[in-house]
């Protein structure tokens, strides 16, 4: 149980789930390890959310870390297997093994298949885990190939990529948050990748790695421990017995024999195992003159050829004496390069139920196959000769046939219960998935099932690449343009705008060769929409005259009378209506938002109406915006939440929800969809991204210092990203200014001003910087005002009232100079005030600022009062307390 959290009262399950945050565990898995729904821990998520008084989950992280207790994931080792026989000896290696992994950072135990490495490893970390704050995780990496070592980690950890952070990345940053024990296993399979991958996470991250691989992955400080077969004379003699007794109780053999057969083994733990399950059956003569035979040529021979030689013999040995069915079944369940359940063994063998169950049982007794956690695996040494086996058997096509069928069953399966506690079962056949699909590169139906999941799993960037893939074997047209739209989809969820607008054209060119002119136009339109509603997130933007190029194209090729194709072509035409980007047209957009009504396809609907609530903000009409992304959060509330296109969407409304219930001055509705956000998986582990989107809330709540610490962890996770473009970040900037000047830091206002130029995008045009002008204002208005720099209220009140334009934050901006000129006694104070005063519309900010303002101009402790109730009611503490102690003294 987790210790005592200091704190708010909470309940004892609450405070499991707060340790498990603070070990970086997601919402997925905590409820896999605590045996609950994923609902119920994001219920329990929300609760601690409100009674911490923070807006993520990565400030819940924050405040378990600050605790007293240790905090370790909840259960055992993530992705330890669990074994069924003893360790036996090597007590001195785990000593060694773990003064190694204290010292060190790297250490590889490295030795020939079948030595026990993997055992060793397990044991060790079974040892050290206590050592690591932020616990142990054990990758097995026999099914992952090249590309994939990340992903692999991922799953143990439970960890997915998002917009900005592949997945690579998010694994980086879960290992950077403390101190935590990494095993990867057989990395022979893939030793540059892992080196590679191993030497980011040590040099970024507080963690120890323990590799086994059958050689040494070269990065520099790694401690290589090599590990020899079992001492004869000793251990060796030990593993038989144990495992002699283990498949045959009470059977007795002869000291002599069991000497004298462990030595012609070499020692070797796996063979030594294959021996022994045998033992009873033929008895020491029979198994002397057997491997006698297989053996007698490596006499006088040692080192880890011989053994690997002798090894083979012994797994050679073994298959000669099964029977004919026992033979067949081995090589038909090498195709399995992970673990398989008894389903996937009766459709790969070919077998009835009862069959299969019962050649399985007498394979694992003779320790040709393991059986853990209800599964069954052959380990990698043994697969690879039962693979040999198949490849020479005439059964080889039929098998592998059998194991696609099996693979497109299985991920048709996982498809239909996304909405379940899917994950294991995904991450645990994701490595046969693809195997089986190698065995026929072109199986569509399987691409598009492994491109659907992948993406619901949380790899976005995989997802994108399986589904271009779909497209260039799909068996029609109309498929291959499906999914070239879901991968655009795809792209644009991890804000890769440029790439998406390529596939919508590749969608187009097929839509064009198969003479689909209703699809052409739709694919044509939504790469103008992405070019038009996305400006920022493109590499480089697309010129006005190629968009309205494509949108006359869109409109020349398709069926007005079609209710998608209207409402798309009418969406592509509100965002083209003028050069500048961001700025769709206002009867444009009203014609967008009928015509999607008409299609009743939600996340159509919500694209059309983000047309009309940027007109809205652009002629400042603030609650109008909020009002309208209000209902794009109650639209997108129903559709498929492992669907591309709708990620795209609802990530899109809930962010810019809170930025328009700030900008309305609604501060409730913004902590309300700050907690969805925080809640929610769609910023997987990234600190920056959540933080981007809720600062500005959080800083007008009056929360000065939880501002702060998001805002730093906000730049280091930005940094660590690699700086993407972010639209949020520019938006975001000034709160973290204002956030430090309310806080009297001088240094950290200027230090964050620079950090906002350096982050602006390269190829952000004049006029989205003149968006964010009053925004500025208002910032240094009200910091001035607090640090009493009247000097400034001249210059500040003549630029709050030379905008032209009603842009969002103008109301905000005009407030704040007002108060600030009325402290300072301008003479154009009182003119302004009422300027103001007639403008405050349905915004509470700016009406609790003017009332703030009217009270200082005329000594009008009502209007003080009013201001500090509406203070309150917004949960604006600091502006509440501030005019509290203005209302104590003579205004």
């Amino acid at each position: 149980m987790p210790g005592h959290v200091s704190g708010p009262e909470i309940s004892a399950r609450e405070a499991e789930v707060l340790t498990a945050l603070g070990a970086g565990l997601s919402n997925a898995q905590i409820a896999r390890g605590m045996h609950i729904s994923v609902r119920t821990v994001e219920g329990h998520v929300s609760s601690l959310l409100r009674k911490y008084g923070v807006t993520d989950r990565q400030a819940l992280a924050a405040r378990a870390a600050t605790t007293d207790e240790t905090i370790t994931p909840p259960g055992t080792i993530a992705g330890l297997p669990r074994p069924r026989t003893s360790f036996v000896g090597r007590r001195d290696e785990v000593g060694a093994v773990l003064t190694a992994v204290a010292d060190g950072r790297l250490v590889t135990l490295a030795g020939p298949g079948g030595v026990g490495k993997t055992r060793l490893a397990g044991v060790v970390a079974e040892e050290a885990a206590s050592r690591y704050r932020y616990g142990a995780a054990f990758v097995d990496l026999v099914p992952v190939r090249d590309g994939l070592v990340g992903q692999a980690i991922a799953a143990v950890l439970g960890v997915s990529e998002h917009a900005e952070q592949p997945v690579e990345q998010a694994v980086v940053a879960r290992l950077r948050r403390g101190p935590s024990l990494l095993v990867l296993d057989n990395c022979e399979h893939v030793p540059d990748a892992v080196a590679e991958f191993a030497e980011r996470i040590l040099a970024t991250c507080p963690t120890t790695i323990l590799a086994t691989s059958r050689e040494r992955l070269g990065l520099p400080g790694e401690r290589v421990h090599p590990l020899a077969p079992l001492p004869l004379g000793s251990d060796a003699e030990e593993l038989f017995r144990d495992r002699a007794e283990l498949a045959h109780p009470g059977h007795q053999l002869d000291p002599a024999t069991v000497t004298d057969l462990c030595a012609r083994l070499d020692g070797l733990p796996l063979a030594i195992e294959l021996a022994a399950a045998r033992s009873a059956s033929l008895g020491a003569t029979g198994m002397l003159s057997g491997l006698g035979d297989y053996l007698r040529l490596l006499a006088g021979g040692r080192g880890a050829v011989v053994r690997h030689r002798s090894l083979r013999a012994v797994i050679g040995w073994s298959y000669d004496l099964l029977a004919e069915d026992e033979r067949a079944v081995f090589r038909r369940l090498s195709v399995f390069v992970g673990d398989f359940d008894l389903p996937a063994a009766i459709v790969v063998a070919g077998l009835p139920a009862p069959d299969a169950a019962d050649l399985l049982g007498r394979l694992v007794d003779k320790s040709l196959i393991r059986h853990r956690q209800g599964n069954w695996q052959l380990l990698e040494t043994i697969r690879a000769f039962a693979a040999e086996q198949l490849d020479g058997d005439p059964e080889r096509d039929l098998v592998r046939r059998r194991y696609l069928s099996w693979a497109i069953d299985t991920a048709t399966g996982l498809a239909a219960r996304l909405g379940e506690n899917w994950h294991p079962t995904f991450d645990r056949v994701a490595g046969d998935l693809r195997a089986a699909l190698a065995t026929a590169p072109d199986t569509h139906e399987l691409i598009r099932l492994l491109a659907r999941l992948t993406f619901a799993r949380g790899y976005l960037r995989a997802s994108t690449d399986w589904y271009e893939r779909a497209a260039g074997c799909a068996p029609t047209p109309a498929e291959a343009i499906d999914d070239l739209g879901h991968a655009a989809d795809c792209a644009q969820v991890i804000n890769d705008s440029s790439r998406a607008y390529d596939l919508w054209l590749a969608a187009a060119d097929r839509a064009r060769a198969a003479g689909d002119g209703n699809a052409r136009a739709v694919a044509l339109a939504r790469a103008v929409e992405l070019a038009g509603r996305f400006p920022v997130t493109f590499r480089s933007p697309i010129p006005y005259g190629r968009r309205r190029e494509l949108l006359d194209e869109a409109t020349a090729a398709g069926d007005h009378d079609d209710p998608v194709v209207a409402a798309r072509l009418a969406c592509a035409a509100a965002w083209t209506a003028d050069p500048e980007v961001l700025q769709p047209d206002f009867d444009l957009a009203a014609a967008a938002v009928k015509a999607a009504r008409v299609t009743g396809d939600p996340i159509l609907i919500s694209a059309a109406l983000d047309a009309a609530r940027t007109v809205a903000t652009n002629d400042g009409r603030g609650r109008e915006a909020h009002q309208i992304t209000s209902e794009r959060l109650e639209l997108l509330a129903g559709p498929d939440p492992h669907r591309p296109a709708y990620v795209a969407e609802i990530d899109d409304a809930q962010a810019l929800a809170c930025l328009d219930a700030v900008a309305a001055g609604d501060l409730p509705a913004a902590r309300t969809i700050a907690r969805l956000i925080g809640t929610g998986d769609l910023s997987g582990d990234s600190a920056y991204l959540t933080a981007s989107k809720t600062i500005p809330m959080v800083v007008l709540s009056g929360d000065l210092d939880e501002a702060i610490r998001l805002a730093d962890a906000m730049w280091e996770g930005w940094q660590r990203a690699g700086r993407p473009r972010m639209f949020w970040m520019q938006v975001t900037m000034p709160y973290v200014i204002l956030a430090h000047g309310l806080r009297e830091d001088r240094d950290n206002v200027e230090r964050w001003r620079n950090r906002a130029a350096q982050s602006a995008a390269p190829h952000q045009n004049g006029s989205f910087q003149s968006r964010l002008a009053p925004l500025t204002t208002f910032v240094d208005a009200r910091i001035a005002l607090h640090l009493g720099d009247l000097d400034r209220a001249a210059e500040l009140a003549e630029h709050a009232w030379q905008y032209r334009t009603r842009a969002r934050y103008l109301p905000f901006a005009r407030a704040a100079a007002v108060e600030l000129a009325v402290a300072a006694e301008l003479p154009r104070a009182e003119a302004d005030l009422a300027a103001a005063a007639a403008d405050t519309g349905d915004n509470d900010w700016v009406a609790a600022t003017v009332l703030r303002a009217t009270g200082r101009q005329y000594a009008d402790l009502d209007a003080l009062s009013r201001a500090a109730e509406l203070w309150a009611r917004m949960g604006a503490r600091f502006e509440h307390t501030c005019t509290l102690k203005l209302s104590a003294r003579d205004p």
